[in-house]
């Protein structure tokens, strides 16, 4: 069966991994080492018999490697990665103590140009902010025009790379007090 909705998927997905993990709880059967060639198979060894624990301790879990204990590790350490959830008050509170009232204003102010050749356009935002009556301000939209000299309208001239610069306009800024 072919799920096509995302979150169906992921679902599935979930409710596998998980009924693998509770199904996964049985002792896997141990593995020998192959017998090496030309040599023969000795008989059964005599292992020594543990101890039996005492009576107030619980018996200690068999460690069995594999993907599924893997997870299970993961699974008892994720509490301790995830950072703690917060109620609805508390996430409210950081965020207004985050946020600045602002306004949108529109306008047009030019971007002086730095001493690296690009536009300054955050000294353009806070000019159109502060015009508007804010202290400072964001941009949102810039729009760029090309300024040419009278030159360049003249018929069979060459055009000089220093005939033309672009200019760059803040538009629309974020403004606050």
């Amino acid at each position: 069966m072919m799920v096509r909705n995302p979150v169906l998927r992921l679902g599935t997905l979930i409710f596998a991994v998980i009924s693998l993990l509770l199904a996964g709880g049985g002792t896997g059967r141990p593995q020998s080492a192959p017998p090496a060639l030309g040599m023969q198979e000795q008989g059964p060894q005599s292992v020594p018999t543990p101890s039996t624990p005492a009576p107030s301790a619980p018996p200690a879990r068999e460690e069995n490697p594999g993907l599924i204990n893997e997870m299970g590790k993961l699974f008892d350490k994720l509490p301790s990665i995830l950072p703690p959830i917060k109620s609805p008050s508390e996430t409210m509170n950081d965020l207004s103590r985050l946020t600045k009232p602002s306004t949108m204003v529109s306008g047009r102010a030019a971007c002086p140009v730095s001493s690296n050749g690009a536009p300054d356009c955050k000294q353009a935002a806070d000019q159109l902010c502060q015009s508007k009556g804010y202290r400072e301000g964001k941009s949102l939209n810039a729009d760029s025009a090309e300024k040419c000299s009278a030159k360049v309208l003249v018929p069979g001239r060459q055009r000089k790379p220093d005939d033309c610069r672009t200019d760059t306009f803040v538009t629309s800024a974020l403004c606050q007090n």
